[in-house]
């Protein structure tokens, strides 16, 4: 199918600007003075936020498209990206991740599998046009899962003029063939814009430069240095349309993700070198592999007085995912079901989402917002294995948050925030299980407390989150920042009654009913210096929870066939801290220079040690050339050994990669052409990543890997 695709695209890139460019004007051209705006997007953030806010516009994200979202927001210090193969990865802001880190897109919190390691984003990155990275604890505006951040994918302002516009852009990359584009189209006509787009992505199985790798001492052959059954491809098409008129505003979003790719088999279940051995297709996908779609509708209202504005965010989404594997009993007396034999997991999520605020603004010295939020989830189950029992989840909360500017240059912020949630598990009766243990001649009391998978949970939590903060622009040169405040999360479902065979992760993972909420104190600070051809920024941060929730090794055999050691969710206290560094500056006329650091540090209290997946300390250093339309950077990349690991963790040696770019405007037939050549890992060196779903089995990252990515946007005016 996807060789018929790429044909096509290329007639939009080769007939369809021509035929779309702009007519002269018959207008008598004017000549005016050129006006240099000297604000951004990223400074307002800073501005009316006591949290350090990075910002990632279009221009950002072109540079480091890899068509995977979270992999081009690395480039920003203190956010990781978490791999889980496949090119799928998922989103850590200072060593948070999973339910901690908020993704909104629209106004409205991204809801899928996100608990899982193995769970990545289900997002068109062709799609996104502006994100914005709150560091540090954001329960405040967010609610409970944004204990330690949140990522706002919002949407760029729409042309001023009326016109029919439109983007083809075509993505290539070698460390995997992949082959990828996407065609959107748009018209703004007075009042009215609205967009359509539609994308895809086919990928072979990944080149690592190894020939072999280990799993619990077992060798395991790479034929080829390719990882078998990593290949897939993502679908996605969306529709966005707002309305805009005086004081009224409007928008509507649809969008489809579906996404199918192939699990490495040596990963999936227990390894075995004979699933392993090369079949000639480098771009088939077997068995085990996951599905994923993900439906959403959000829309927002909103409506402006004179000091008074008021909206509301509604939402609602449908995550679905399935992971196949060959089915396999685990107990002797398991059948194979009638229907869907090979299904192994069944996950089907549902949200309703609905929020509304009221901002006051031009009231004197004070601002003043007030919200409320509301949410319910029902997640349904099927499939031959057990892991997470259906549930139903359901949070509300309350906020308040006043800004008080003392002076032009200083204000002051503080809120309140309370949220109430209610989570309701259904209980689970494994009969097989019972069975099979009987048979094995355990005790009633093993059988008694195994039998059930899931107890039946039915618990309400209530928690309050606040939040103090200062912004001081000392001068046009210098801005100082400082925020403190408490946080708190809300256990979720699989922290509470998860308990079976993860075989994402090689482990029985099990839930605690028992657990609090988790709550904690954090601090965040932020300096900045810039002037024309000089920038620097410095954001430490620390933080302390009593009772932060991880995945603990017990020490304890588990009764389940091939599942190993139990792990079990523990509540432990907990002390976070560490710093981001950022400077650049501009030299020789042509030529920049930026470097960007990150460390963290994290400790847990209760066991002396440290937890796992906490990312290394790393720099890029990075030199630039810009001349009229062709911009070339080069790009030193250093990522600390982390030797401060987790009870059954590895340490992992640092590394030194390279990796180089260059971005071209071309004008071709009244159209300007936008490529972008990159290679990454240019020495094909062979390194770890400390926070990757592979690494446990000792699986290195991708090789080098050239990159093209080809943008032709165009438009025609409209009267």
């Amino acid at each position: 199918m996807h060789i018929g695709y790429i044909p096509v695209m290329l007639m939009f890139v080769f007939i369809l600007p021509p035929s779309q460019a702009q007519e002269s004007d018959s207008l008598k051209a004017i000549t005016l003075k050129e006006v240099v705006v000297q604000s951004s997007y990223k400074k307002i953030s800073n501005l009316n936020s006591s949290q350090p806010v990075d910002v990632a516009d279009k221009t950002f994200l072109s540079e480091h498209f890899t068509g995977k979202l979270t992999q081009a927001l690395e480039h920003i210090p203190g956010f990781n990206s978490m791999e889980i193969g496949s090119g799928f990865s998922k989103p850590m802001i200072r060593g948070m991740g999973f339910n901690r880190i908020s993704v909104t897109e629209n106004g409205i919190k991204q809801e899928g599998q996100q608990w899982g390691a193995d769970h990545g984003l289900e997002i068109d990155a062709f799609g996104v046009e502006r994100v914005s990275i709150r560091k540090g604890p954001a329960s405040l505006l967010y609610g409970s899962d944004a204990i330690g951040g949140a990522v706002e994918i919002t949407q760029a302002p729409p042309p001023l003029e009326n016109q029919f516009f439109g983007e083809v852009a075509l993505l290539g990359k070698s460390v995997n063939e992949t082959l990828g584009g996407s065609l959107m189209l748009g018209l703004k006509k007075n009042t009215w814009y609205t967009k359509l787009r539609f994308s895809e992505q086919y990928f072979g199985d990944y080149h690592i430069p190894a020939d072999t790798v280990v799993y619990l001492t077992q060798h395991l052959p790479i034929e080829g240095e390719r990882l078998k059954n990593t290949a897939g491809f993502e679908r996605d098409l969306s529709w966005y349309s707002d309305y805009r008129n005086r004081r009224y505003y409007t928008n509507f979003a649809v969008s489809n993700a579906y996404q199918k790719v192939g699990f490495f088999a040596g990963a999936h279940g227990i390894p075995d070198a004979s699933q392993l051995t090369d079949d000639g297709d480098s771009h088939n996908i077997e068995l085990p592999y996951s599905t994923v779609n993900h439906l959403k509708i959000t829309s927002r209202q909103q409506y402006a007085w004179d000091k008074i504005i008021g909206y509301c965010d509604m939402g609602f989404q449908n995550n679905h995912r399935e992971e196949w594997s060959r089915f396999h009993t685990h107990y002797g007396t398991q059948l194979p079901p009638e229907n869907d034999a090979d299904k192994e997991l069944e996950f089907s999520l549902k949200t309703f989402s609905f929020s509304a605020k009221i901002k006051t603004y031009g009231n004197g010295h004070w601002e003043h917002t007030v919200g409320y939020d509301l949410q319910y989830q029902q997640n349904s189950i099927a499939g031959y294995s057990f892991l997470l029992p259906e549930y139903g989840r359901f949070t509300s909360g309350f906020l308040w948050l006043s800004v008080y500017h003392l002076h032009p240059k200083v204000s002051v912020s503080g809120g309140i925030r309370y949220d109430y949630g209610r989570l309701n598990i259904s209980a689970y009766r494994d009969a097989y299980l019972e069975n099979y243990l009987r048979e094995q001649g355990y005790d009633n009391g093993l059988i008694a407390s195994y039998k059930w998978r899931s107890y039946p949970v039915n618990r309400n939590f209530g928690d309050i989150s606040g939040s103090f903060g200062i912004v001081w622009k000392l001068d046009n040169l210098h801005l100082i920042k400082f925020n403190a405040g408490r946080s708190f999360r809300l256990p979720c479902a699989n922290e509470l009654a998860s308990n079976g065979v993860h075989h994402g992760t090689f482990r029985h993972e099990q839930g605690d009913t028992s657990l609090s909420s988790e709550h904690g104190w954090q601090f965040d600070a932020f300096y900045t210096y810039e002037r024309e051809k000089l920038y620097f920024a410095f954001t430490p941060f620390g933080s302390w929870f009593g009772n932060y929730v991880y995945l603990k090794p017990t020490g304890e055999w588990s009764a389940l066939p091939h599942a190993g050691q139990i792990y079990r969710y523990t509540e432990a206290e907990a002390v976070f801290a560490g710093a981001e560094v950022e400077c650049g500056f501009d030299f020789l006329h042509s030529f920049s220079f930026h470097f960007a650091g990150e460390y963290v540090y994290n400790h847990n209290l209760s066991e002396h040690i440290s937890f796992p997946f906490s990312p290394p300390a790393s720099m890029r250093n990075t030199l630039t050339w810009k001349h009229k339309r062709i911009h070339i950077w080069e790009e030193l990349q250093s990522i600390a050994p982390q030797k401060r690991i987790s009870k059954n963790e590895e340490a992992t040696p640092g590394a030194t990669l390279w990796n180089m770019g260059v971005a071209m405007n071309i004008l071709l037939c009244k159209t300007e052409l936008e490529i972008t050549l990159s290679m990454q890992n240019m020495l094909n060196t062979k390194y770890y990543n400390h926070l990757s779903f592979y690494r446990k089995m000792e699986i290195p990252e991708a090789g080098h890997n050239a990159q093209i990515l080809i943008k032709i946007p165009f438009k025609n005016k409209l009267k």
